[in-house]
C-alpha cells in the first residue's frame, strides 16, 4: 500500500468539509428568519426561544461530546453524530410552529455539539504545535464558509420549491457527510497510509508517553482553564449574532427584501474566512519575527481581532444597508481571526487525551453567553433597538482578549505554569 504524500492536510480538508456542512445545516434557519416569522406566525420574541433551544441544548451537550471524542476517538463519534444532525436538520420541515421548531432545533444542537471537539482534537492530533493554528484556522473557517454559502442557496431553494424542501435538501448533506467520513477518517496512530516522515513530523515537539484517559479533574485543574471558559463565555454571543440575527435586522430594521439580502450576505462571512485562516498564519509570523512565545503570539492575534470587533459598534452611525453588511463585514472578520486562535490555544494548554474534553466545556459556557445574549436580543430588539446589542459584542471581545492576557498569558519570557486551581 502507498503511502499518501501530506496526509494530515488532506485529514484536515475532511474536517472543514464536515464544519462547512455544520454551518449550512445550523444557519438555514437564519436565513429564513423573516418567512418562517410570516409562514408559522412567530414574534420575534419567540423566535429568540428557536435560537436559544438550539444554543442552551448545544452548550450542555458539549462536554459530554468532547470527553466521548477523547474516550472513543473521533471516526465514530463524528460519523454517528452527522447523521442524527442532518435528520434534526431536515426534520425542520415537519415545524407548524415556534414550539415545534424549537424541539428540532434541540435536536440538531444536541448532535452538533460535537463539532467543534472533535476540530480541535483532529488538528492536534494530525499537527505539530507550530502547524496547530494554522490547522485550527483552515478548518474553523468553514463554519464561515458554511455560513457564506447558505444564504444564497437557501434562499434560491426556497424561492423555488418552498422553505420545507430548503430544510430536507441541506439536511440530507449531513447524512451523507456521515457515510464519507466514516469511510476516510483515520488518526494518525491507526492509518496504514501515513508515511514514516511524516509520522516523526507530526509528532515532533509532542511529549513521548502513554495516551491517558481524559480526565475532568485535570482539565478543572487548571487556572488557565478559567481564562479559557471567560473569554469564551464573552466571545460566543458575537457569532451567535451574525448567524441568527443578521438576515433579520436587515430585513425588518433596513429595508431590504430576502433577495436583495441574497446579493450581500455573504460578504460578513467571506471575511470571516479571511480572518480564520489569516490570523492561523499570523501567529507564526508574529512567534518569527518577533521572538516571542507561540502562546504570545496567538494571544496577540486575538488581541487585534477583538479590537476589529469595532465594527458591529459603528452600525448605528451608518445609513446605507450595504454599508451595514460592510460593519458586520469586519466584525466578521475580527471575531473568526480570535475564535480559531482560541481553539488553538486550549491544544497549547492541555494534553492531547483533553483537547475536546477542554473545548467542550468550554463551549458549553460560550454557548450559554450565547443563549443569554439571544433572549436578550429577543426581549429588547423591539423596545431598545438592535444597534446598542451590537455594540456590546465590542466590548464583550475586549474583555475576553485581556481576561486570556491575565490567565494564559507568558511571563518574562517563559510560559506560565499551570497550577492546580484553589
Amino acid at each position: 500500500m502507498k503511502f499518501i504524500p501530506k496526509l494530515r492536510w488532506k485529514m484536515l480538508a475532511l474536517m472543514l468539509l464536515g464544519t462547512i456542512v455544520i454551518y449550512v445545516d445550523r444557519n438555514v434557519l437564519g436565513v429564513l428568519a423573516p418567512v418562517l416569522k410570516k409562514e408559522l406566525d412567530f414574534t420575534t420574541e419567540q423566535y429568540s426561544y428557536v435560537v436559544s433551544a438550539f444554543q442552551i441544548v448545544y452548550s450542555f451537550s458539549q462536554p459530554v461530546a468532547g470527553y466521548l471524542t477523547d474516550l472513543i476517538g473521533p471516526r465514530i463519534g463524528y460519523a454517528v453524530a452527522a447523521f442524527v444532525w442532518g435528520a434534526a436538520a431536515a426534520l425542520h420541515a415537519a415545524s407548524s410552529g415556534w414550539v415545534s421548531m424549537a424541539g428540532f432545533r434541540a435536536l440538531l444542537g444536541l448532535s452538533e455539539a460535537v463539532a467543534m471537539p472533535t476540530g480541535t482534537k483532529t488538528s492536534t492530533l494530525w499537527f505539530p504545535p507550530q502547524e496547530r493554528s494554522i490547522a485550527t484556522g483552515w478548518f474553523n473557517s468553514g463554519s464561515s464558509i458554511g455560513a457564506m454559502i447558505t444564504p444564497p442557496l437557501v434562499i434560491w431553494l426556497s424561492t423555488a420549491y418552498g422553505w420545507k424542501p430548503a430544510f430536507v435538501i441541506t439536511g440530507l448533506l449531513g447524512c451523507l457527510l456521515s457515510v464519507v467520513w466514516y469511510w476516510l477518517y483515520r488518526d494518525p496512530e491507526s492509518h496504514p497510509r501515513l508515511s514514516p516522515e511524516e509520522r516523526l513530523y507530526i509528532n515532533s515537539g509532542k511529549v513521548d508517553g502513554t495516551v491517558a484517559k481524559p480526565s475532568l479533574k485535570a482539565v478543572f485543574a487548571q487556572k488557565k482553564f478559567i481564562g479559557v471558559v471567560i473569554a469564551r463565555f464573552l466571545t460566543e454571543p458575537a457569532w451567535q449574532t451574525f448567524a441568527f440575527w443578521i438576515p433579520l435586522y436587515m430585513v425588518t430594521v433596513r429595508g431590504m427584501d430576502i433577495k436583495q439580502f441574497a446579493l450581500f450576505a455573504w460578504l460578513p462571512f467571506l471575511f470571516s474566512d479571511l480572518g480564520c485562516i489569516g490570523g492561523g498564519y499570523l501567529a507564526p509570523f508574529f512567534h518569527k519575527r518577533l521572538n516571542i512565545g507561540i502562546v504570545n503570539c496567538r494571544l496577540l492575534v486575538i488581541t487585534i481581532g477583538a479590537l476589529c470587533m469595532v465594527g458591529p459598534a459603528l452600525i448605528s452611525f451608518v445609513v446605507s444597508p450595504v454599508a451595514a453588511i460592510l460593519c458586520f463585514s469586519l466584525g466578521g472578520f475580527a471575531h473568526q481571526m480570535l475564535s480559531s486562535m482560541m481553539y488553538a490555544v486550549v491544544g497549547d494548554v492541555f494534553e492531547k487525551s483533553e483537547v475536546a474534553t477542554a473545548t467542550g466545556i468550554a463551549g458549553m459556557f460560550g454557548y450559554l453567553g450565547g443563549a443569554i445574549f439571544t433572549l436578550v436580543v429577543g426581549a429588547l430588539a423591539t423596545t431598545l433597538g438592535y444597534e446598542p446589542l451590537f455594540a456590546l459584542l465590542f466590548l464583550f471581545d475586549v474583555v475576553a482578549a485581556v481576561v486570556l492576557w491575565i490567565f494564559i498569558g507568558q511571563r518574562g519570557g517563559r510560559p506560565v505554569v499551570a497550577q492546580p486551581a484553589e
